[in-house]
């Protein structure tokens, strides 16, 4: 996973003179779940065809110049391992922020599917 690639690949959109703000978002395996047990690492599906349709809306929102992101899946993740960069390019900082919040909160929801690993589970 390399934020920078993606970071260039929006730098040389054939709009990228609009950009004024590149925003990254880099999700890490956490050690606890939400609910506080202990993890010891997930799996990540994804659904291309969604992933492709959210992507394609979201590049859409006003002042968005281009959204990239790369999702680490169907293999096991550790604690620490990086899941998902996500690299949001768009004239002003509102615009921008609300791309790359709608962006990762419809991948989260429609895209992928998590199976975490518990620490504290009987094998």
């Amino acid at each position: 996973m390399d934020i920078q690639k993606q970071i260039d690949r929006i730098k040389a959109h054939p709009d990228a003179a609009g950009i004024g703000m590149i925003l990254c978002h880099n999700g890490v395996v956490r050690g606890t779940s939400r609910e506080g047990r202990p993890v010891s690492g997930l799996t990540v599906r994804v659904d291309e065809a969604k992933l492709e349709a959210v992507l394609a809306a979201h590049r859409k929102m006003p002042g968005i110049v281009d959204i990239q992101v790369e999702i680490v899946a169907d293999r096991p993740l550790a604690v620490g391992d990086d899941v998902m960069a996500l690299v949001v390019g768009g004239d002003i900082r509102e615009n921008v922020i609300a791309a790359l919040s709608a962006t990762l909160n419809a991948i989260k929801s429609e895209v992928t599917h998590k199976t975490q690993f518990f620490t504290d589970d009987a094998h």
